[in-house]
């Protein structure tokens, strides 16, 4: 029996070659993993005494030979491929144990050449990984150090032979493992070396790595998982702190609230339920913020996820304390309040170690088949960026509110109304098939604090009817895209009440 072990991570990598002497195997290495291997005593031959070739070319060439691939591939059962190998002195395989150059590592690192990720481009490793995953009914391909301690028990049961499933078994994996190395060096070299300015290639390939399963889907009857894509910032790197597990449900509402404060300089905090914001507030303090925006809507708020983008200090910590919340994520906790909120020993707590980290240049939706895939709607409005259609005016104040409104509405589901004032919402109306509807909640949730508030609308208004009912709840100014044909209609009746309109010239439909 035979084992080919060409390794760059080590780990466990001498006690399993023992264990493969102990069982008769003959050990045949390369470079690193053979002089590592001799240090240890491990008896071993070079890979050059095999091939009859020495390393050439800074090892770039070493493990490319007929008399390695023929090893792999040769058909157990097949005489014309057994002559072959015995005309041509070519030793059989049973056992290949490969992991890759670190290029995954390497383009980490900060500012590496492209010279030095070009130089971490496997190429023996996967050809062998690959040869020996095509003839997986007769070779077994570990290219995990995780897998070790299992497989030597399985060919210690089996004087030194794997059962097919376990051999199927790691083929598949050997097989996702290079093609996650391919993908992650496409990926690299596209930006690097591809043609400038193509923000959707022909061919994309993403990398999906499972972080967990999950106990069950949006409902209990649905099986789920946890996956982060690969070489892309996100949610994924968040660290918990305490509580229960993550459901789904939690993963998807914690990033929807990440999503609305990560961008806002002042301190400021939001209560999502099902994606959308219960309440949501600015403050001249972390602790003013969050008492804002949970009495935007404090039934709604029971059982929400909170959202806040400074490190939680104790009197943030005892105001969540005091109801009943599922999650909280926030670029940190100080001791303090972490010695508060894990007296609820289920509240999550998460931290992510870059919160306010740009968003992923792509945006990606799945639909049954395929994916939708566009940038991240980013942008932030600016005073100077607004353009008034009223005679009457925004006050400095009910801009810095039309801004902040406008920022709000855009992670509402639409059709989508939001009412603020003081850097408060009070009243949102979500997810309405119709626009004047959506006004209606907005209008109804905000009561007689609607009076002097403002108004944002994710899109233009197709009729005035909402501007009617706007200034009958006491609205005074009204923020929203414009590009409809009625939109003089909508500045006429504006201007007939005395309410100022602001456009963008940015819609922020979110589906």
């Amino acid at each position: 029996m035979k084992a080919l072990l060409s390794v760059s991570d080590k780990t466990g990598l001498v006690a399993f070659a023992k264990g493969l002497v102990l069982l008769g195997f003959e050990l045949v290495s390369t470079g690193g993993t053979f002089k590592t291997l001799q240090e240890n005593h491990v008896p071993v031959t070079a890979i050059d005494e095999v091939t009859g070739f020495p390393e050439m070319m800074d090892g770039r060439v070493k493990t490319l030979h007929p008399k390695i691939h023929g090893g792999l591939l040769a058909l157990r059962d097949n005489p014309i491929h057994m002559k072959a190998c015995q005309d041509h002195a070519i030793g059989l395989i049973d056992l290949v144990v490969v992991n890759l150059y670190p290029f995954e590592k390497t383009i980490e690192k900060p500012h590496v050449s492209l010279e030095e990720a070009i130089e971490n481009v496997d190429i023996g490793g996967p050809s062998m990984i690959r040869s020996a995953s095509k003839n997986y009914r007769s070779v077994g391909v570990v290219v995990n150090p995780d897998r070790y301690e299992g497989v030597l028990q399985e060919l210690t049961a089996n004087s030194g032979t794997l059962t097919p499933q376990t051999k199927a078994d790691l083929a598949v994996e050997a097989f996702q493992h290079t093609a996650r190395y391919d993908a992650i060096i496409a990926g690299y070299l596209a930006k690097k070396i591809g043609k400038s300015g193509v923000t959707f290639p022909e061919v994309m390939t993403p990398v999906l790595t499972k972080i967990s399963d999950l106990r069950y889907g949006e409902n209990p009857h649905q099986k789920a998982a946890f996956y982060k894509l690969e070489q892309e910032p996100g949610l994924p790197q968040f660290e918990q702190l305490n509580g229960k597990e993550l459901s789904y449900n939690n993963i998807v509402d914690v990033d929807a609230a990440w999503q609305m404060v990560k961008g806002l300089t002042a301190p400021a905090a939001v209560v999502v339920k099902h994606t959308n914001p219960c309440g949501m507030a600015m403050g001249a303090t972390q602790e003013e913020a969050y008492v804002k925006a949970f009495e935007a809507d404090p039934v709604s708020a029971f059982g929400g996820i909170i959202g806040l983008n400074r490190v939680v200090n104790r009197a943030t910590a005892e105001r969540i304390a005091q109801t009943f919340i599922e999650a909280v994520i926030a670029p940190g906790f100080d001791s303090e309040a972490l010695t508060v909120l894990k007296q609820k020993p289920a509240l999550r707590l998460l931290i992510l170690p870059h919160f306010t980290q740009v968003l992923p240049e792509k945006a990606y939706r799945y639909v049954p088949g395929g994916f939708l895939v566009q940038s991240p709607d980013e942008g932030v409005l600016s005073p100077a960026t607004l353009e008034t259609m009223t005679l009457a005016k925004p006050s400095p104040e009910q801009i810095l509110d039309l801004i902040f409104a406008f920022e709000v509405v855009k992670h509402v589901k639409s059709n989508a109304i939001v009412v603020v004032k003081n850097g408060q919402t009070l009243g949102i109306g979500a997810g309405q098939m119709s626009r004047v509807e959506a006004v209606e909640i907005a209008l109804k949730k905000a009561g007689a604090k609607a009076k002097g508030a403002v108004l944002a609308s994710d899109a233009f208004f197709p009729f005035p009817d909402s501007v009617e009912l706007a200034h009958a709840a006491g609205i005074a100014s009204i923020i929203q895209p414009g590009g409809s044909k009625k939109d003089d209609e909508s500045i006429r009746v504006c201007d007939h009440y005395g309410v100022s309109m602001a456009f963008t010239s940015i819609r922020h439909f979110k589906h």
